[in-house]
């Protein structure tokens, strides 16, 4: 049976989903999406139905694997998201931008701006929160904050394509929580690092009388 065709709130949903939940989890984001609709659980965006291809599934679910093992890792997890700063960011644009691409008008630039904030912004929480969370000795919490986000993208998805009114709430929520956690703990490790390195460093005692 055919699925009702996606108004322009639920397309505009699903972009910022998609945008939003690259920042954190990208593999898992283009492997989970591309899953549901190779079982038909949705009907993609014609951008995004090279998402459903097998070699695309298998490269996405392999590198999801990586990542998820790759995350729960104490300083290997703060690695991973340096070089996937040049990764996630453009990806999410590029992602909900493919939600328009059947109809190329203004939408699609406005979801491509809307899409590489959102991730720029929830990668740039995710990669401040883990490198403060890695200053803790136990590794409880590090495993705790990586399943919390493995959990975060597929709820975002669902709720992005079955509610996107609960989910555009959520999202803004999500996002002044976000913002806030950024400032307070980049002022945190800000502090932190000048500390380490005044002490790496102490001033020179001058000799003499």
């Amino acid at each position: 049976m055919a699925l009702p065709p996606l108004d322009t709130p639920q397309l505009l949903a699903i972009a910022a989903a998609l945008g939003w939940a690259s920042g954190l989890r990208l593999y898992a984001v283009l492997f989970l999406t591309g899953l549901a609709g190779r079982l038909g659980g949705v009907d993609l965006p014609n951008g995004l139905v090279v998402l459903e291809h097998p070699l695309m599934l298998s490269a996405s679910g392999f590198m999801l694997l990586v990542e998820f093992f790759a995350d729960k890792i104490p300083g290997i997890d703060s690695l991973w998201d340096l070089i996937h700063t040049l990764v996630r960011i453009p990806a999410g644009a590029a992602l909900a931008a493919a939600v328009f691409n059947a109809d190329p008008t203004v939408w699609t630039l406005a979801a491509a701006l809307m899409g590489g904030t959102l991730a720029a912004t929830s990668h740039i929480a995710k990669a401040t929160t883990r490198a403060a969370v890695n200053t803790s000795p136990e590794p409880f919490s590090n495993v705790g904050m990586s399943l919390l986000g493995d959990a975060a993208v597929p709820a975002a998805l669902w709720l992005s394509w079955t509610h996107p009114l609960l989910f555009a709430a959520l999202l803004a929520l999500a996002l002044i929580a976000m913002i806030g956690t950024i400032w307070w703990l980049g002022r945190f490790l800000r502090l932190l690092a000048a500390r380490v390195t005044g002490w790496r460093n102490p001033p020179l005692r001058r000799m003499g009388p």
